[in-house]
């Protein structure tokens, strides 16, 4: 019997709802209406308090297990009927997390009894510092090289999801991709500092560096893949934040990354755009084939190439 499609969403839903139970209430039927299997969560700073009523009503909202992370910074839903919780990576805040990220590692119940389990990251970079930026999106990576040790003892590397705001730009080259902005067009000068670091001639430069961090990992961007794919979209790539007078023009702030062996498990990604009433960010939705996900993860615990 064939594996039903399966479909992963990330949302930065502006502080759980712009501290609105109404908004709050609006996103989660937002995001239930798309029938998600896996949700990658940023900005739900009320979620935790009271003994995580707010986050409990949030998971019966959605109909899926809840995982927060650490000061409610970022969190997953997950559809227990396709998915299991394996590992909890969870994470402090401290040098290398301001905003931690929420990491598990999750076993796809339809892949069978011998196929590796993967690990998924739902994550919020730095909103100020360039420098703390690159230096997350480095200790990210660190999620995408976790060993496994299968039955017959052979070690080998889980595959990895990740999904979150970058607040950063991706390096230019894909067709479609917003262009990056003249640093003078952003009219709000402190942001102008967040969103740049100095290049190699000491002016300033838009800053694209935890994309090319991720993507040196070997990481692959998920909406650039299926842009560029012989049946895929162009509009992939489309922004994930609006243009504003103060933070210039559209962007694509939010992104999702694969392990290089997943890719031919993607059927689709998408940008669905949502009232800025009710969010300042869109919301990135990314389909798998249930099957070639069975079978990657499968070949995968094998520890030969697909």
């Amino acid at each position: 019997m064939s594996a039903a499609a399966l479909t992963l969403v990330s949302w930065n839903l502006e502080n759980n709802g712009k501290n609105d139970p109404a908004r709050r209430q609006a996103g989660d039927e937002m995001l239930k209406s798309l029938n998600p299997d896996l949700v990658f969560r940023q900005e739900l700073w009320d979620a935790g308090d009271n003994g995580r009523t707010v986050f409990n009503a949030q998971a019966r909202a959605l109909g899926m297990h809840g995982e927060l992370g650490t000061d409610s910074c970022t969190a997953m839903f997950i559809n227990p009927k396709r998915f299991s919780v394996v590992r909890d990576w969870t994470q402090s805040r401290g040098p290398q997390w301001v905003l931690p990220p929420t990491a598990l590692t999750l076993r796809y119940e339809e892949g069978g009894p011998d196929a590796l389990p993967f690990v998924a990251v739902s994550y919020h970079l730095n909103y100020a510092s360039p420098t703390q930026r690159l230096l997350e999106a480095e200790w990210l990576t660190t999620w995408a090289d976790k060993g496994w040790t299968t039955p017959d003892g052979t070690r080998v590397t889980l595959p990895a999801i990740f999904a979150g705001d970058n607040n950063s730009y991706p390096a230019p080259g894909a067709p479609g991709d917003p262009a990056l902005p003249e640093l003078q067009a952003i009219k709000n000068a402190p942001h102008r500092l967040h969103r740049s670091y100095p290049g190699p001639d000491g002016a300033r430069v838009p800053d694209i560096r935890p994309d090319d961090a991720l993507r040196t990992a070997g990481l692959k961007d998920a909406a650039r893949y299926w842009a560029a794919a012989p049946n895929g979209d162009p509009m992939a790539v489309s922004r994930t934040v609006n243009a504003c007078d103060t933070h210039g023009p559209d962007s694509r702030i939010d992104r999702a990354y694969l392990t290089p062996e997943l890719l031919p498990a993607v059927t689709g990604f998408e940008v669905i755009e949502v009232d800025e009433d009710l969010s300042d960010h869109h919301i990135l939705r990314l389909f798998l084939d249930g099957d070639r996900l069975a079978a990657i993860l499968e070949q995968a615990a094998t520890g030969e190439p697909g």
